[in-house]
């Protein structure tokens, strides 16, 4: 099996539960919905070539064609992890369940535990898989952010990844809509209130407003009212300007 991947490297995990850890980030293109604050060309059949790091940290790539087999790609990730230990192995995006065939057939080839960050909404996708997963980053995506509900996806993924070492991302713009945020709230305390909710403010782009420091304190103490588990993490990659 074979697929359009946009890159692979090596750098510290900025976002989340594991932010600060070493992994190996291996880039899928395309995606399902489309965010107003994507950071990431996700067209199907846009990259033509593969990006791959000559090795792990150097920040210097060579290119070979779209699409790669898994077996290509597993050759990578071996060579990869015998260079530098990596707490993980992110499949990351566009959306990774997307291309959940080749994740069946690419996962036994590596000898790593491995890290999904997905949007929450391909439920059916994650069961095909979801025995071959260690870690889940599951995001929430609100309406105002992707012109569509997406609820009942987001409350059948998570039932789904409960029992795994999961927790649920919340990117927060800076004019988020106060009765969204409940709902997500509400949702992740429904299934299981012990769930790490992730309060992520919003990178400003694409017309996005920024979050006030007060308002993530005011949302955070919302959320603890009903999760154990309330943090409040950027994205500190972006703060080191690493990839």
């Amino acid at each position: 099996m074979e697929t359009n991947i946009i890159e692979i490297f090596s750098s510290v995990q900025g976002e989340g539960r594991y932010v600060g850890c070493r992994q190996l980030f291996v880039r899928f293109e395309g995606c399902n919905i489309n965010c107003q604050f994507c950071d990431t060309e996700n067209a199907p059949g846009s990259h033509l070539m593969c990006n791959i790091e000559t090795r792990p940290g150097s920040r210097k790539f060579t290119e070979i064609i779209n699409p790669v087999e898994a077996s290509e790609v597993a050759a990578y990730i071996n060579r990869f992890l015998q260079q530098v230990p990596h707490q993980a192995i992110s499949f990351t995006g566009g959306e990774p369940l997307l291309q959940a065939g080749f994740l069946q057939e690419l996962i036994p080839m590596i000898n790593c535990p491995v890290f999904l960050e997905t949007n929450g909404t391909l439920p059916q996708q994650l069961e095909k898989v979801l025995p071959l997963v260690d870690i889940i980053s599951m995001d929430i995506k609100l309406p105002q952010v992707t012109g569509r509900e997406y609820w009942q996806e987001h409350k059948e993924f998570l039932e789904l990844a409960k029992d795994k070492d999961v927790y649920v991302k919340l990117v927060i713009p800076g004019d988020i809509n106060e009765d969204d945020f409940h709902k997500a709230v509400d949702l992740v305390a429904g299934i299981d209130d012990s769930i790490l909710l992730i309060l992520q403010p919003v990178t400003p782009m694409n017309g996005v407003l920024g979050a006030d420091p007060g308002l993530m304190l005011e949302l955070q103490q919302l959320a603890l009212e009903k999760l154990k588990d309330v943090r409040i993490i950027p994205q500190t990659h972006r703060m080191m300007d690493q990839l």
